[in-house]
């Protein structure tokens, strides 16, 4: 009996399976359209940038090497799997095994074209996509520069393991891979198909399948010969040892056998062809054997006995010389080849007028902490919630009068976070709010009379030193916040719609503005909409009226961001830092050139050398987690704030790597001799690779072998004692003149203490690094004493204490901590600022600033007191200068830059305290008897201490803290300062912070 059909007469029969073709295809047109988008609209940004080469360059040759790597891992697969097929024999030998094989056969035949294609184009995929990841290692190969210096164990340029052993060891290690992944395509496809056979008497082999597998056995044997000889050179980059290089055992077994295993696998290889040829297979199969075992015995166990009986009684008369190379290569891979040591008498004794010939430097010591004063920018120079300042400043220098002044400078950015809720719309965010404005900068060395930055820069309209609205352009488009887009321009005539500049006073107008620069693409026709709705995911950018003919789309902001962009090679600072240079604030960013393959160097892991409190804490960027043993400052680049604009300046155009690099890109750098002077005067020493190399002095000062080897004198960089975590102190810029100097310059500087060894260490002071960062003020003319590394040694029995032991002393210190306690009061927070090591009047001094913040979220940092230390003894002021003139006995030679604040900066009362209206002479009275009645308490407490009487040590604290509270009323009615009490309840007679 038939079945009805479910089709209504009349009515025609529907297609089946049409529909998911359909959708198929429709997915893949979906999927390539995106592709498409986000490819051009890559195109469009480079071009616009003019760095069109830069994009083009890197993807030809990603394109290139792919198809190169899908060809020949297809074609080695392809060909293994179809001459074994075509090579299948007619007639298996055994019927139950020819069954299994039948039914397996019979269900891949449906399919076996689609497999026999499918699976190469699978396995080139993979491939081609690992060789283009390489394609870094290609170029410099086809590119390499020579160094001009040889190694020490082949005596070959350092260019071949920088730029040619990495490329074949690429070659080998891929073409290892297709050998091995077509090897075993062809095998399972002759046992599939029956050339080979499991069987019990052994295995059995068609004569095609015993050529195909002497011929995969002798390539790859071939293969493994060349990895064993690179292997060889691959051994002066060992760093698996307490020492980088190939050392004795290295020298006098591993490069040896290395040798002889490449030989003999070369020898196996060609038996494998013999094999292949007369269809005996027993001498290769020995051969194979001994390999393995010679490879064990030769490459395993007798660099083992070697190690063990022979260098280990002797390791440091046999590692002598070796050790010596990895100093030598070590310092000239980090740059350190070039530093000026100099033993550093440094005396601990605070004597009068000891500063005088350090006039300069104490001048311009800076008290403004560029980590904590950003709340002070902020809530005296924000003027909006859209705005911001980031959390950390930055330290720079400007020509002010003449002279060179210190400077703590950042831009009010933009920040659409700010935005009320209401304001939160698509327009807003994108077209309206679209640039911070203006820059912000106060003098490193000085403050107001109520502790406030001193400007040099401000408000706005920007007004200050550095310029007006009209002699520079404020705006900024491109930050380190800017936002992820924003859509600007518009024709001649059009009305602005982007949010300038607040009211300058009250009863003025917010003004209004249109970008008028070349700072992103074009998105006015139908086409870049489109693709650049796609790329943000928006359709407000399709359809708003936001966007017209002349609108660009601006994004990728972010300089660092920017600078990766257009030199993929190159491994960016962590801080870019904005400068006012021609009219123009111009982001300044770091870029290096590395390698993990210098030979005899030791490796340095970028993010454990750079970490310290500041990338701890998020305030400026940690570099990624890649090893490398050799860096070079090689690149200046400069991203415009206002339209983005990206220059690369060729700064260390002696570097081979950065010149292999400009064959490459040719026309992606400039020759520093086109950096004009205005922007010279910004350059400075950049902070990451200062990182690094400090972390590598520590202990490659000593370049002694026989002293490096027992590692009695290596050095650690301090802990920042001015945070709760153990992390590492970071370098500070400061205008400072070092002890060979003429005259101050511009330095990076870091000091040295003891090896910490499971968290011990002596804090006391072994060294003081500082780095030259004035590169002058001449167009195109590098300052020959710019990046100088100059090195202070201290002899350890000078007991110069480290930075620990001198916040130790400040926090410990009961004077200091009597007044401090006493500017707690009322929930305010004293926060302390950067403690800053300076070798100064023959010895080494510590400045720290310390800063009152009160609750409230309005509230912000200001600086009130100042803290000093000298060897053992201490001052504490509400100034530097008077700090300083405790510290060294009544006068300390020198003026400090906030002397015009001497007796004006007025004292922070305790909260809940009235001062008396009255003043005069009464005031002054009541604040000379409180000071004799805090020195008498003083005095006492230290006689009750010594006898061991604490209960009439606490009294005496007790009315030390009374007679303080009440100079601090009578100060207040005063209106001024004066001298401190003479005493002080530290050992070290410190003078009392009460002045």
């Amino acid at each position: 009996m038939s079945r009805p059909s479910p089709v209504p007469p009349g009515r025609p029969q529907q297609r089946r399976g049409a529909l998911t073709p359909t959708l198929i295809v429709v997915a893949v047109i979906v999927v390539g359209f995106i592709f498409f988008a986000n490819v051009w609209t890559d195109v469009l940004w480079y071009q616009q940038l003019g760095y069109f080469q830069v994009f083009l360059t890197e993807n030809l040759a990603r394109i290139i090497i792919f198809l190169i790597g899908f060809v020949v891992m297809f074609a080695a697969v392809f060909f293994a799997i179809r001459s074994a097929y075509r090579a299948r024999p007619v007639y298996a030998p055994d019927s139950e095994v020819r069954d299994n094989l039948n039914r397996y056969q019979a269900q891949l035949e449906p399919i076996r074209r689609v497999v026999m294609i499918g699976l190469p184009v699978l396995f080139g995929l993979f491939a081609g996509s690992a060789a283009a990841s390489q394609w870094q290692k290609v170029l410099l190969f086809l590119h390499q520069q020579p160094f001009g210096q040889n190694d020490p164990q082949f005596n070959l340029d350092i260019s071949f393991y920088l730029m040619a052993l990495p490329f074949l060891g690429f070659v080998t290690g891929f073409l290892i891979s297709v050998v091995v992944v077509a090897g075993i395509a062809g095998i399972l496809t002759h046992y599939l198909y029956g050339s080979i056979r499991l069987m019990e008497r052994g295995v059995f082999t068609s004569r095609a399948a015993q050529i195909h597998l002497a011929v995969t056995g002798a390539a790859f044997l071939l293969l493994l010969g060349a990895n064993f000889w690179l292997d060889r050179y691959s051994t002066v980059q060992n760093n698996g040892g307490r020492w980088a290089g190939a050392l004795y055992t290295d020298v006098n077994a591993v490069i040896p056998t290395k040798s002889i295993l490449a030989v003999a696998a070369v020898l196996v290889a060609v038996l494998f062809i013999v094999a292949a040829v007369v269809g005996k297979w027993r001498l290769p199969v020995i051969g194979t054997a001994m390999l393995v075992i010679t490879s064990i015995l030769a490459g395993g166990v007798y660099p083992w006995v070697i190690q063990q009986f022979q260098v280990r009684p002797s390791e440091q008369t046999l590692e002598n010389q070796y050790i010596k190379r990895n100093i030598d290569m070590t310092r000239a891979a980090y740059g350190l080849d070039k530093v000026q040591e100099k033993r550093y008498e440094a005396t601990t004794n605070a004597t009068t007028g000891a500063l005088a010939p350090d006039a300069q430097t104490t001048a311009n010591i800076r008290l403004l902490d560029p980590n904590l004063i950003s709340d002070a920018f902020s809530q005296l120079e924000q003027y909006r919630p859209y705005y911001q300042f980031p959390s950390t400043l930055n330290v720079d220098r400007y020509e002010v009068n003449g002279k060179i002044q210190d400077t703590v400078i950042a831009v009010r950015e933009l920040n659409p976070g700010g935005l009320a809720t209401n304001q939160q719309s698509w327009l807003n965010r994108h077209v309206v709010y679209t640039h911070g404005y203006g820059v912000v900068a106060a003098k490193g060395n000085k403050f107001t009379a109520d502790g406030k930055p001193d400007f040099l820069q401000s408000g706005i309209p920007s007004t200050g030193v550095l310029g007006t609205d009209s002699t520079y352009q404020p705006r900024i488009y491109f930050g380190e916040n800017s936002p992820d887009y924003s859509v600007v321009g518009a024709p001649d005539g059009a009305p602005h719609r982007e949010q300038d500049r607040p009211a300058a006073k009250e009863g003025d107008a917010e003004t209004q503005y249109t970008f008028t620069g070349n700072g992103g693409p074009n998105v006015g026709n139908f086409l870049n909409k489109i693709l650049y709705a796609i790329k943000f995911q928006s359709s407000d950018l399709l359809l708003s009226d936001g966007v017209n003919a002349e609108s660009q789309i601006l994004y990728d902001r972010n300089p660092k961001d920017r600078v990766e962009k257009v030199a993929p090679y190159l491994t960016v600072d962590g801080n870019a830092y904005p400068a006012v240079v021609d009219g123009r604030v111009k982001w300044i960013v770091d870029g290096y050139t590395t390698s993990p393959y210098f030979p005899y160097s030791q490796q340095e892991q970028l993010s454990d050398a750079t970490r310290d409190s500041q990338t701890s804490a998020g305030r400026t960027a940690a570099l990624p987690t890649s090893s490398v043993n050799y860096i070079r400052n090689s690149v200046k680049a400069t991203v415009d704030a206002y339209d983005g604009s990206v220059t690369l300046y060729a700064w260390d155009d002696q570097d081979p790597v950065l010149k292999a690099w400009q064959n490459i890109f040719p026309s992606s750098l400039k020759p520093f001799s086109e950096m004009p002077g205005a922007l010279m005067s910004h350059v400075r020493y950049p902070e990451d690779l200062f990182k690094v190399q400090r972390e590598l002095l520590g202990r490659y000062h000593v370049t002694n072998p026989n002293n490096f080897f027992t590692n009695n004198d290596a050095w650690s960089v301090p802990n920042d004692p001015t945070v709760k975590d153990q992390v590492k102190q970071p370098p500070y810029y400061m205008s400072l003149q070092m002890p060979d100097q003429a005259k101050p310059a511009f330095q990076l500087t870091s000091s040295f203490i003891p090896q910490v060894v499971n968290g011990n260490a002596r804090n006391v002071l072994y060294g003081f690094l500082a780095a030259d960062s004035d590169a002058g003020n001449q167009k195109g003319v590098k300052a020959e004493s710019y990046g100088q590394l100059r090195l202070l040694q201290i002899p350890p029995e000078a007991n110069v204490p480290g930075p620990g032991q001198a916040q130790n002393k400040f926090n410990s210190d009961p004077a200091v901590s009597q007044a401090l306690n006493l500017l707690r009061q009322g929930a305010s927070a004293v926060l302390n600022g950067n403690l800053l090591t300076l070798p100064v009047g023959g010895g080494l001094l510590y400045v720290q600033p310390v800063y009152l913040k009160s609750t409230g979220e309005t509230s912000y940092p200001t600086l009130q007191r100042v803290l000093v230390a000298f060897g053992d003894k201490i001052g504490f002021a509400p100034t530097l200068d008077e700090a300083l003139n405790q510290l060294f006995g009544g006068s300390s030679g020198a003026t400090a830059g906030d002397a015009a604040n001497n007796g004006q900066t007025p004292a922070t009362p305790a909260p809940g305290a009235t001062p008396p209206a009255t003043g005069g002479a009464d005031a002054k009275a009541a604040l000379k008897a409180a000071l004799d009645d805090a020195n008498g308490a003083i005095k006492a407490g230290q006689e009750a201490l010594a006898k061991g009487d604490f209960a009439a040590y606490g009294d005496q604290q007790k009315k030390l803290a009374a007679a303080l509270q009440r100079a601090i009323d009578a100060e207040a009615r005063v209106g001024t300062t004066t001298p401190a009490p003479s005493g002080s309840a530290s050992p070290s007679a410190t003078p009392s912070p009460s002045k």
